[in-house]
């Protein structure tokens, strides 16, 4: 009996589950940090330019192996040839390990969301957020224990991501309805916000005011390569998995399209809405705005932003709304990525159900991610976050590449996009796939590797480098290796007793 496969009810909700993937923290805590330290508005020079030649040919091959095999990222590389299916695994492995600590930092946001009521960080914002919220142990070899109101929200927020993916497309359509325009909605009223108030204009110049001499840093388009490589999901088994409850006639370069430039878009606003608050703080305290813009990631979000936002008229209320941001950005990228874990799992045993599935996935997660909540959670979080990002996912695209280019082909590839899709893409996306992209992916795969061995990487021990970074890659990737290679002979096997 064959077992008809879950369909997205419009594709407007399709785009909107694949927006809610690709926009997440990233958009508003490291897109405005690297403009501002990479040549300000120079840096949209090699962000466009690596969003056409990196980002957009990816994503159409994603869409494209998804909607065509009608399988998630294991099955779909498993059909273009059996011992392929290793490769599709190794991308949801990767998305598997974030998933565990980017629930943890929306752990963090739900606290302050509730701390943003009564602006419970007071004046030392960098204090409370290390020492009050994360309780921050001296070093990676001092993990103290479990910081049980983290994981309390933790809790939360895996109550929250099983019930938007428990029915699978139909839980994950509905959410979406809400979760993707919501944080576009909050994000524009900060915006607002932002550059109604004194010293707006110096930060949003500072923010555009471009320094062409950073075109010339090799640093500079490697940083804007990998933004683009990493905002918009790629390699990790994520817009695979969406695309395949696409029906196969569907348009796959302009949905494509509409998804990279939206999630482009945001990026730069939102660099608006960070540099025109940070403009303002710069003016109410004394602090430079380069000071100020040289922060990132947490600190950026759980230091910098709430000492902002409290020196703001109604602070109490912009706190809140940026903090329910947060979580509405994240919320989507965090589903999407146990999407892809369960849509493999649902595609192998399709007897179960989904909803016990989706249990399952987000319970191995959750119970992964309690290393995060201990004292050194923030320092193990950075250590995986690195390696993962940088090693990782760039392999797993790698050898997605591989795959597609030698066992399926490019060419062939493209005449399937061609035959479904309005918009048409010309043998120099074949060029692109093959020669291009592969190059760009090895360089910041080596470049990377070159700068840890030469400097361990945040001057952390080399044996948590090896424990959160090394050990954490092996293993994804021996995993991979063996499920490939298993897989492989169970199939001979049945064709044997066929």
């Amino acid at each position: 009996m064959t077992i008809q496969r879950e369909r997205w009810s419009s594709k407007l909700i399709f785009i909107f589950a694949a927006v809610g993937s690709a926009v997440g923290l990233g958009n508003v805590w490291r897109f405005p940090y690297l403009a501002g330290k990479y040549g300000g508005g120079a840096f949209l020079i090699p962000y466009i330019i690596m969003l056409f030649v990196l980002g957009l040919p990816l994503l159409i091959m994603e869409f494209a192996i998804g909607q065509k095999m009608q399988l998630g990222a294991v099955g779909a590389f498993q059909k273009i040839k059996q011992k392929l299916a290793g490769i599709g695994m190794a991308a949801v492995l990767c998305g598997f390990v974030v998933v565990t600590y980017y629930a943890v930092i929306m752990a963090w946001s739900l606290l302050y969301m509730f701390f943003s009521f009564k602006l419970s960080w007071g004046a030392d914002t960098e204090s409370f957020f290390f020492n009050q919220v994360l309780h921050l142990s001296g070093g990676a070899g001092d993990p103290g224990q479990i910081v049980l109101p983290i994981l309390f929200a933790l809790v939360a927020v895996w109550i929250m991501i099983y019930f938007s993916i428990w029915k699978g497309v139909k839980s994950v359509g509905k959410v979406v309805m809400i979760t993707m325009p919501l944080p576009v909605i909050l994000l524009v009223v900060l915006l607002i916000r932002g550059v109604t108030l004194p010293g707006a204009a110096d930060g949003i110049i500072f923010y555009l005011k471009p320094d062409f001499n950073a075109l010339l840093d090799l640093a500079v388009w490697r940083a804007a390569a990998s933004q683009i490589f990493f905002t918009l999901s790629l390699a990790f088994g994520i817009m695979i998995a969406y695309a395949s409850f696409q029906h196969e006639s569907s348009d796959i370069s302009k949905t494509a399209i509409i998804t990279s430039l939206i999630n482009s878009t945001i990026s730069i606003v939102a660099g608006f809405a960070v540099f025109s608050t940070l403009g303002y703080m710069a003016v109410q305290s004394g602090v430079s705005i380069a000071d100020l813009a040289g922060a990132s990631g947490p600190s950026l979000a759980f230091i910098v932003f709430p000492k902002a936002l409290s020196l703001m008229p109604m602070a109490g209320l912009f706190a809140v709304l940026f903090f329910v941001m947060l979580i509405s950005l994240a919320i989507d990228s965090a589903f999407s990525l146990v999407e892809a874990a369960s849509t493999v799992l649902c595609d192998n045993y399709p007897h179960l159900r989904k909803e016990d599935i989706s249990f399952y996935v987000c319970v191995a997660n959750f119970i992964c991610g309690i290393i995060f909540t201990s004292f050194a959670g923030l320092y193990y979080l950075d250590i995986t976050d690195h390696f993962i990002t940088n090693y990782g996912l760039v392999a797993a695209g790698l050898l997605e590449i591989w795959a597609v280019v030698h066992f399926y082909g490019a060419e062939k590839l493209r005449a399937y996009i061609n035959e479904v899709s309005d918009i048409k893409i010309g043998r120099l996306w074949s060029i692109t796939i093959t020669y291009i992209i592969p190059v760009l992916l090895l360089v910041l795969l080596i470049t990377g590797l070159v700068q840890d061995i030469s400097e361990p990487y945040g001057g952390y021990p080399q044996w948590a480098l090896f424990c959160f970074g090394w050990l954490v890659l092996i293993m994804v990737f021996t995993a991979s290796f063996l499920f490939s290679h298993f897989a492989a002979k169970s199939r001979e096997k049945e064709e044997k007793t066929l």
